[in-house]
């Protein structure tokens, strides 16, 4: 008779996603077991600025959530030993039309989160970080909340802290390869489970392949860059983005400047939203500062990078960004799961398995936070 295996859950794919479902779920004292069909997690998760990044969602749930994932994140980095810091970041202005959608912004901040916030003069932004260039420079958007980790690093810790602290289990370089609730057949072995989470990202075709047909998910592939460390340990202090991020999340969505904003920038540069272009600056540990990025949709991802594409995001970056060295290191892609006109991919597609998809780009900002939720209500 075939042995077969037992866990209280079994989380499917070692990404934050899965990695924040285990933890809540482990929180509850409950056996859990991850199964990663990598010798470690390679996709989405350490492709990213390593960016936690509250300012990016609009007040209320979405809001809430990335501030708990914030607490997490506090909580998780001083136990698992990455680094993290407590950066916060600056949108600048060097346009009118971006000053405006700024002040209106704020303007439309409750009295409580005006507290983490500021707009700030050139003068107060050169105190701030020797990053920015002020000339021209009209004024900025300050956040307290944001926090930088290097990806890469905390995605391949944080599985330790979960197995030290909590007794998970990971199976990596184990392919999970049928689910049929409560069994699971994984490595060519059988597993039983009480509860099954599949958080398996952009891979989202193997598993349940009509479920995701069905749903609307497409592939959101993204350009990114990696320049040399600073010299002198040089800091940004920040993280940085221009007036094009103000277009991109959805957290300014309801400013009233922002369509004449938007039509500006399809006007004159019409090459950034082509290619869904808005440029990021976050500096890790080891002084590498992470550039980035585009945005092109489909189901079939080309898997060449353009030049030009990275080219443009070079070009405006010199616009607001002064560093030592711009020397690129390393370039790469990167494809997550997106359901458009969503923030997440919920659904039940048997009793006792749950997948969990989609978040958009968001997820090292929301993981921790939509897990607490999604456990407590389902455990």
């Amino acid at each position: 008779m075939t042995q077969i295996h037992q866990a209280d859950v079994i989380v499917v794919g070692a990404g934050i996603v899965g990695l924040a479902h285990a933890l809540a779920v482990a929180k509850l004292g409950l056996k859990v077991v991850v199964f990663e069909r990598n010798p470690y997690a390679v996709g989405a998760s350490i492709r990213n600025f390593g960016m936690i990044w509250p300012i990016g969602q609009p007040y209320g749930e979405l809001r809430d959530r990335a501030l708990k994932s914030r607490e997490i994140w506090l909580e998780v980095g001083a136990k698992a030993g990455f680094h993290l810091d407590r950066c916060g970041s600056l949108h600048l202005a060097y346009r009118e039309d971006e000053l405006q959608v700024i002040k209106e912004f704020i303007e439309t901040t409750t009295q409580q989160e005006q507290e983490t916030l500021a707009l700030l003069t050139p003068e107060q932004v050169a105190e701030k970080t020797p990053a920015v260039i002020t000339d021209g420079l009209l004024g900025a958007l300050w956040s307290a909340t944001e926090i930088i980790v290097d990806p890469r690093e905390a995605i391949k810790k944080i599985p330790g802290f979960l197995s030290a602290e909590y007794n998970v289990e990971f199976k990596f370089g184990t392919v999970v390869t049928e689910i049929s609730h409560p069994y699971l057949i994984a490595g060519g072995e059988k597993w039983q489970a009480d509860r099954i989470f599949v958080c398996s990202g952009v891979d989202f075709e193997t598993l349940y392949p009509d479920t995701f047909a069905n749903s609307g998910m497409t592939k959101v592939k993204l350009q990114m860059m990696r320049t040399v460390p600073q010299p002198e340990n040089w800091r940004a202090g920040v993280a940085l983005c221009g007036g094009l991020t103000l277009t991109h999340y959805t957290s300014f969505a309801h400013c009233p400047s922002l369509a004449a904003l938007k039509t500006r920038i399809e006007t004159e540069t019409p090459h950034f939203p082509e290619w869904g272009i808005h440029v990021m600056m976050s500096q890790n540990a080891a002084g590498e500062l992470i550039i980035g990025d585009s945005h092109e949709y489909g189901l079939n991802p080309e898997p060449f990078d353009r030049v030009q594409i990275n080219q443009y995001i070079l070009d405006y970056l010199k616009k607001f960004a002064q560093v030592p060295e711009l020397e690129i290191t390393e370039t790469w892609h990167g494809v997550y799961a997106k359901l458009p006109g969503k923030t997440e991919f919920i659904t039940q597609p048997e009793t006792g398995v749950t997948i969990i998809n989609a978040l958009s780009g968001a997820g090292m900002t929301l993981s921790f936070g939509l897990a607490t939720e999604v456990v407590e209500k389902m455990l």
